[in-house]
């Protein structure tokens, strides 16, 4: 039982921190309070193969694993959560499931300009009135001759306008499939960004389609199986969702052990306080404990091996451990926390969405329980 990271993955952590350190975090307050999408950051990672980590080399990845992929949006979350979840979403939920389950042609086609960087891609499940329950969606495929005609709606396409690419999640007769869909499509439609409570930089969208046509060589894996691909996908996802988390929960840990060390009060530095030292104890505890779920729900996978169970924990613990660590974050600046000059406030915020993206927490415990019972 080693516990100590591979060299390969040291050097990874060494270069993703450097990079975030010099390009992301400066820019995330810029990023948040603009809401601007940021298009310069990200072609900024795409030489260095960050958009393509864990996607083999013969379709332009760097050929990394999950373990490598985790360490990378951690690093990114702890600088940036809109850039961490623009991440996220592009390299776990769009090249996840062409990476799973495309053929060699949609591979070529798609997968490949999305690893290096040329395209992003998104995902659509949510419907209007089908969120944690995918089988009440109502968006269809219908066959006409070799073509897919689709009609309907999606909500909450994270990277949507901003993507070359869709993955969407659809009704196929009885059953559902999904089906890959160009962003530029003639009857695709996007609405504004939401206004959202964080992630400002990380643009979510509301989707139309009206008669729009696809041939049926898009469609992705086994028509009717679409529900069991998503769910595989998902737990991959999961842990990336968990490993951004424990960025976003790491970097609140920083600012408040920083502050923690220079504030003053009653004549002592705050960390000095048991009450404030005991609350960066916890938090300190919470970062570990999550970092080896989410990190042994990584490894899992790379070893093959069933992990459904853990990503569900991993994602459950990590995001509800952010939550907790940026609160406290918060209360240790006290009224400066509260105020847009300290980052533990946009931290806070971007946080709240970890235990609501990719299965809530309560769909977590769902998933856990009939894995134990």
């Amino acid at each position: 039982m080693d516990f100590e990271l591979a060299e390969e993955h040291r050097l990874l952590q060494r270069m993703v921190r450097d990079f975030v350190d010099k390009e992301v975090m400066p820019r995330a307050r810029q990023v948040d309070e603009s809401g601007e999408f940021p298009w310069e950051t990200l072609r900024a990672m795409a030489p260095l193969g960050l958009l393509g980590l864990n996607i083999p080399e013969k379709y332009g990845g760097a050929g990394g694993d999950q373990l490598g992929a985790a360490i990378m949006l951690e690093e990114i979350g702890r600088g940036c959560g809109s850039t961490g979840l623009i991440v996220a979403a592009h390299l776990g939920l769009a090249c996840g499931p062409l990476a799973l389950f495309g053929s060699e042609g949609q591979k070529r086609k798609w997968l490949e300009p999305m690893a290096i960087g040329q395209i992003l891609g998104a995902l659509g499940l949510t419907e209007p009135g089908a969120g944690s329950d995918l089988r009440g969606i109502r968006t269809a495929a219908v066959r006409r001759g070799d073509e897919w005609v689709i009609n309907g709606s999606k909500m909450w396409l994270t990277n949507g306008a901003e993507a070359g690419v869709l993955i969407l999640f659809l009704r196929t007769g009885d059953r559902s499939s999904h089906i890959i869909v160009p962003a530029d499509a003639p009857g695709v439609s996007f609405g504004r960004p939401e206004k959202k409570m964080g992630l400002h930089g990380s643009h979510t969208y509301a989707l139309t389609l009206e008669d729009v046509h696809v041939p049926t060589e898009n469609l992705l894996g086994v028509e009717g199986r679409g529900l069991p691909q998503t769910m595989q996908v998902l737990d991959s996802g999961r842990i990336g969702i968990g490993a951004l988390s424990l960025g976003l929960a790491q970097g609140a840990y920083e600012a408040a052990c920083e502050y923690a060390r220079l504030r003053r009060a009653f004549g002592q530095r705050l960390n000095q306080h048991e009450a404030v030292a005991f609350m960066l104890a916890d938090m300190a505890t919470e970062i570990q404990a999550s970092r080896w779920l989410v990190y042994h729900a990584a490894w899992l996978k790379d070893q093959g091996r069933p992990f459904t169970k853990e990503a569900s924990m991993a994602k459950l613990f990590a995001s509800e451990a952010a939550e907790r660590v940026a609160r406290n974050a918060l209360q240790i600046h006290g009224g400066n926390g509260y105020s847009q000059e300290y980052p533990v406030e946009r931290i806070y915020r971007d946080a709240r969405l970890m235990t609501i993206g990719e299965g809530t927490s309560e769909v977590q415990r769902l998933v856990i329980s009939r894995l134990v019972a």
